[in-house]
């Protein structure tokens, strides 16, 4: 399950993501107030993203937040493993994550750590090939099928 850590950091991204193109430098307050973020949560989240390169930040009081990269070059892949969140579904699978797992008693035997791996690398391939600019896009393609634009 995606953590709720790098839910925010996606929604974060994202809501900057849509002020790429006119430069706008977003604060703290703005970003938790768009997206439902608790402020002192969403500020550890930015100051992470920044330190990992995917934002850069300007103090005073025209400052703010945006993104040091392209929308389309922040995937999703990047932004779970950056906020801590481990993309597979059990520890034994996790390529930045492994623990063995207490029930299994052999990994290599074991029919539901094969699925579980057959389903990791289809994650990763979805998550490493969906990019911000790609959720903002799907977003913009729902609310105008569902009639909201």
């Amino acid at each position: 399950m995606l953590s709720k850590k790098s839910k925010y950091a996606i929604k974060a991204l994202t809501c900057l993501a849509k002020k790429y193109e006119s430069k706008t430098l977003l604060k703290i307050a703005t970003i938790s107030e768009e997206e439902k973020i608790p402020k002192k949560f969403l500020e550890a989240i930015l100051v992470e993203l920044r330190n990992n390169g995917l934002l850069h930040s300007k103090l005073g009081a025209n400052g703010g937040y945006y993104l040091a990269k392209h929308p389309k070059e922040i995937h999703l892949s990047t932004v779970i493993r950056l906020s801590g969140g481990p993309i597979a579904m059990l520890p034994c699978v996790s390529l930045n994550f492994y623990e063995p797992c207490e029930e299994c008693e052999n990994e290599k035997t074991c029919g539901l750590s094969d699925v579980m791996r057959t389903v990791r690398e289809a994650t990763i391939k979805i998550l490493s090939t969906t990019s911000i600019e790609d959720l903002i896009l799907k977003e913009s393609e729902l609310n105008t099928f569902i009639g909201k634009n």
